[in-house]
């Protein structure tokens, strides 16, 4: 079979198979030109058992990327045996600490059967499942301590810095919080507000609450060693917590 038909095959395949999985999945289809692409993505895939294995044999030429509208992705790899069918694999998130991949089982990949619809049975029943779970893990590691919000209430929490931090549910409420000071970590998805100017700090929080209120989501202001959350923002700022945080080795 010839290198095109070869290509033409894996991404039809993905393309059928993006479409039978549950939820939204999109495939992109990165040919041998996609060099750094690929470079990239063989460092994600998230495996340390068959598609490592083939990968350490045959590094990627080329592969089909099904991505989900929250950020997981899965890859679709050529195999390199007599059998039919292709590799697929979980791809680990973007730049999320090595320490929150700490304890975490990788979710390893799968070998699929010749027939997408099957394929994806195969995906939906075992390996999503494990990934799913994966990502909720390494995501809540990556929180460091701070409550996951939810779409009706923000949980906001000091830091022993002095900021305060907060993983709003949606852009509802993140487009608020960037609107008077908090600065989005691009990798976890964390808004922090600075406590270099308590004043504007204060300010900043009493300023949120209404305009969050008006959209039908509460606020909750909480330290992160268990002290109870409060019901709303609060109107001054109590002082935070003393002490700074030592950094941790990152491992995966």
């Amino acid at each position: 079979m010839h290198d095109h038909d070869i290509s033409e095959r894996l991404a039809s395949y993905a393309d059928v198979l993006a479409g039978e999985l549950p939820d939204t999945w999109t495939s992109t289809h990165l040919t041998g030109d996609a060099k750094d692409d690929l470079v990239e993505l063989t460092d994600r895939i998230w495996d340390l058992d068959l598609v490592a294995a083939s990968l350490a044999e045959h590094p990627l030429q080329q592969a089909a990327v099904l991505s989900r509208p929250d950020g997981a992705q899965l890859v679709l790899i050529d195999r390199h045996d007599e059998r039919d069918g292709f590799l697929l694999a979980a791809v680990a998130p973007h730049a999320l600490p090595d320490e929150a991949y700490r304890g975490v089982p990788e979710p390893n990949g799968i070998a699929l059967t010749d027939d997408p619809f099957l394929g994806a049975e195969q995906v939906a029943g075992d390996l999503l499942v494990r990934y799913d779970r994966a990502l909720a893990q390494v995501r809540h590691n990556a929180l460091d301590g701070i409550q996951p919000s939810q779409p009706d209430r923000v949980v906001l929490t000091w830091q022993p810095d002095g900021s305060v931090a907060t993983a709003p549910a949606d852009d509802r409420a993140g487009t608020i919080l960037a609107a008077h000071g908090f600065i989005q970590d691009p990798h976890s998805g964390i808004y922090r507000l600075s406590g270099d100017d308590t004043q504007a700090q204060a300010r900043a929080l009493r300023e949120i609450g209404p305009q969050l209120d008006a959209l039908g989501i509460g606020t909750a202001l909480q330290h992160p060693a268990g002290r109870h959350a409060r019901t709303s923002a609060p109107a001054s700022v109590p002082p935070a917590p003393a002490g700074a945080r030592t950094p941790t080795a990152r491992t995966r």
